[in-house]
């Protein structure tokens, strides 16, 4: 899980780096176990870090932008890929979903829109309202999901998910927030299979989720 420090502040970044090296130790840092249990042709992953073994997803309830919640039954069916941000992120968050608006992309052109979906889920509740959020994700692509909730659904679902989030303090009457800026990698039977972690490359990314379409099962 790699953190971005999108406000620079030292204190808060370095808590923040701190979590992400006692997270990473969860991590496989050479195999995979996709690798394992769908045999040995499984091509190596290019942008993405697979767990040795599949995680559970915690329970939780948001709201996604249209009014619908959104929990772990939504994330089943598909292979589904969730980033954690914020609108008001100046840099890191829109080059994400630039990069999977061209993942997603790529994936309609080769017949694969029905097996992938992206979710963009705010770690900032208070300014990003339904509205915010929607004509966010709109932005990039209408067919990716919008959701946020409440800090404690949030801080439930980001630790159970390995990711973490910190605000900054209020200056000059704003804030903003440091956050991971992993995705997570989601199985169609709603299991937690790695990351894919930055650089992004859009390419990579589609390469990789066409590989785990094509050999997990």
């Amino acid at each position: 899980m790699t953190p971005y420090p999108c406000s620079g502040r030292i204190s808060v970044s370095l808590l923040i780096v701190l979590a992400a090296v006692a997270a990473a130790l969860g991590l496989w840092a050479g195999d995979r176990w996709l690798g394992r249990s769908s045999g040995p042709d499984l091509p190596p992953m290019r942008n993405a870090l697979l767990y040795p073994q599949p995680r559970q997803v915690p329970d939780f309830t948001l709201h996604q932008a249209n009014g619908a919640p959104l929990t772990p039954a939504d994330w089943r069916g598909r292979w589904t890929v969730v980033f954690f941000g914020f609108t008001h992120c100046p840099d890191v968050c829109p080059t994400t979903m630039a990069t999977f608006k061209d993942v997603w992309q790529r994936l309609k052109a080769q017949g694969l829109a029905d097996r992938a979906r992206f979710d963009f889920i705010s770690v900032d509740p208070a300014r990003d309202t339904p509205e915010i959020l929607g004509r966010y994700v709109a932005f990039f692509d209408p067919d990716f999901v919008a959701a946020t909730g409440s800090d404690e659904e949030l801080t439930r679902l980001t630790r159970g998910l390995g990711m973490i989030y910190a605000r900054g303090p209020l200056e000059n009457g704003t804030y903003s927030v440091d956050h991971s800026a992993s995705a997570v990698i989601v199985t169609p039977e709603g299991h937690v299979a790695g990351l894919f972690r930055p650089p992004f490359v859009a390419e990579a990314v589609a390469a990789d989720l066409r590989t785990l379409m094509d050999h997990v099962r």
